[in-house]
This record gives structure tokens, sequence and C-alpha cells, in this order.
């Protein structure tokens, strides 16, 4: 790797945790600059504005879950397997949690003069995991919604987690608490699908 292009990623990196932490509209190049240990002046020649720091973290985060989602996806022999998918997106979402929050961000109205990103990211990959299930789910399963069913309740835990008996929030950094919530997705998901009930 190059100088430039070691460069390139630090400040990528510095981005991703700052749109992840404080979304797209609560972040200024000047903090992503400072995180990254560098002048604004050498963000803005490696990689742009803040717009296009946006986009290419975004496009990184899409092209790290796309490689994963894909594949999970040519594993996928039967119903079952979509389990295996399943695990593999919480997985993600768990060693990635920086990815769920940026969309989380979005959700909420962050970045909405961006407008083609779900286009051009979130659709492809719904209905890439939507294709394969359909050929081994039958045809009155809704697996749109069963997907995201799955997204909604991962990136809400990634953000949430749940309460302890002490107030404390778990999330999916803890490991307890994420095999108690995959186990929970999976009989979500296998109920949804017509299999009995598997936990992780």
């Amino acid at each position: 790797m190059t100088s430039s292009d070691s460069a390139r990623e630090r400040i990528l990196d510095a981005a991703t945790r700052l749109f992840a932490a404080l979304g797209y509209d609560g972040t200024s190049t000047r903090m992503i600059a400072e995180a990254a240990g560098l002048n604004v002046a050498t963000v803005a020649y490696h990689v742009g504005g803040k717009r296009d720091l946006y986009l290419a973290v975004m496009e990184r985060a899409h092209m790290a879950e796309r490689a994963i989602l894909s594949d999970a996806i040519a594993q996928v022999e039967d119903a079952d397997g979509l389990l295996m998918l399943l695990d593999r997106y919480v997985d993600f979402c768990a060693e990635n949690p920086e990815v769920p929050a940026l969309w989380m961000h979005r959700w909420l109205s962050d970045a909405a003069d961006v407008a083609h990103l779900e286009a051009t990211y979130i659709r492809p990959l719904l209905e890439m995991v939507a294709a394969v299930a359909r050929k081994v789910v039958s045809d009155d399963v809704d697996i749109e919604y069963v997907i995201w069913t799955v997204v909604w309740c991962t990136h809400g835990f990634g953000s949430g987690g749940v309460l302890d008996a002490d107030g404390t929030r778990r999330g999916l950094d803890d490991p307890r608490e994420l095999a108690r919530f995959r186990a929970h997705v999976r009989r979500l998901v296998a109920t949804a699908i017509g299999l009995p009930a598997r936990a992780a």
C-alpha cells in the first residue's frame, strides 16, 4: 500500500467512525481531518469534500456487506441455508457495527440531500437475498418483509440493544446478548419461512 493509499484509508476510517457516531449532518470535514491526524487540505486532496467522503464511506460499507452476503448466498441450498445466511449477516453487523449505524442515521433523515444510496446499494442487496430465498421457500411467504424484519431488528438491536436488570444497555458487543438476539431472530425467520424453530 502506498503512502497515498494509506492516507486515504486513514481518512475513510476516521470518516466512517464519525458518520456512524454523529451522522453526516453532525460531522464536519474539519472533525474528520482532526480524527485522521491530518489537515483539511490533505483530506480534500486524497478524498475530496464532505459529500465525497460520505459517498466513499457508504460505497466501502456496501462493498464489504455485499461481499459477505454474496459468499453466504452462494452456499444456500435449502431453507435451512437461509438461517446460515442470517447468521452471516448478524455476524457482519456485530463485527462492523458502523455499517448498520450509518444506515440508521439515514433512516432518521440524515444526509437527506444524498438521495440515491438506497436505490444504489440497499435495493440490489435486498433483491439478491430475495431471489435465493424464493427458490427455497413457499410462494405464500412475503420474503421481502422477512428480510426487512431481520434488517430492522438487527439495526435496532445494534443501536439500542436491550436493558439488563441494572438498566445497562447490552447490544452487539455483548456476547451473551448477541447469542440471545441471534437465537430469537432465527426463531422469527424459521417461523416465517415454515421451518421448525432452531436456536443458534
